[in-house]
């Protein structure tokens, strides 16, 4: 028992570490290609999820094949596709209640615009990445948390606060999802946030970086709205292109 709670807080640790190193760099991969500070992903706050898995992912290929005496650019490639499978779960089960988190339609040879082969290249070199530098420096902050076992607390309320935010994320989700469904579009969350600072920019209104949403008066209007201005370019709902 005492092991298996041990590994447990293993990978909630890693996870945390993913989900709050992921959401940095994502959102200064936003401020950079945006010129814009937008909240990153489908939470509220300062993690991403997918990022979580994805290390934790990448900790258990690493190690099993560690195991198993494997060349490491074996490792390298299955750490690959095991980000685009998670890439693809995550996307598909977004994208069938019409929202996208990301998309790679303008990519070559894409999937439903939520995983492509550029990017299951991409994951790859991350992969060798995390294998070369990131898993030593990961192992190092292993190590310091097996010995300082209090900072059980903070991962206890992160995941906490992870819930809450994750049942408060999905009401909102569910009627963004019913004005999507009832026009048969695709929302790209990330345009529908910029499309909001937008205007409330131009009407010279303040805009909310962690509660876009929630804050207009009258959600449905922005969101039709949004529809007007990306209807040609969104495409219709489950489109390739």
């Amino acid at each position: 028992m005492g092991d298996n709670m041990g590994l447990l807080l293993k990978y909630i640790f890693i996870f945390f570490l993913g989900s709050t190193i992921g959401y940095v760099l994502e959102l200064f991969y936003r401020r950079w290609e945006h010129g814009k500070w937008i909240n990153p992903g489908f939470l509220v706050g300062p993690y991403l999820p997918i990022y979580g898995f994805g290390l934790v992912i990448m900790n258990i290929i690493s190690v099993e094949f560690n195991k198993l005496n494997l060349p490491i650019y074996v490792t390298i490639i299955v750490i690959g596709l095991g980000m685009t499978l998670l890439e693809l779960i995550g996307g598909l089960i977004f994208l069938k209640q019409g929202i996208r988190l990301w998309d790679y339609r303008k990519e070559l040879f894409n999937f439903k615009g939520v995983i492509c082969p550029f990017f299951t290249m991409i994951w790859t070199i991350i992969g060798g990445i995390y294998c070369f530098f990131i898993e030593s420096r990961l192992l190092t902050a292993i190590d310091w948390f097996n010995i300082h076992k209090s900072f059980s607390f903070v991962l206890g309320m992160f995941m906490g606060i992870l819930i809450i935010d994750f049942g408060y994320s999905t009401e909102l989700f569910n009627k963004i999802k019913s004005y999507a469904q009832n026009n048969n579009m695709d929302i790209m969350y990330e345009k529908l946030k910029l499309h909001i600072n937008d205007i409330k920019k131009n009407n010279k209104e303040r805009y909310s970086f962690v509660l876009p949403f929630s804050q207009t008066s009258n959600l449905k209007e922005y969101i039709s709205q949004y529809f007007e201005k990306y209807k040609n370019s969104e495409g219709k709902k489950g489109d390739k292109k």
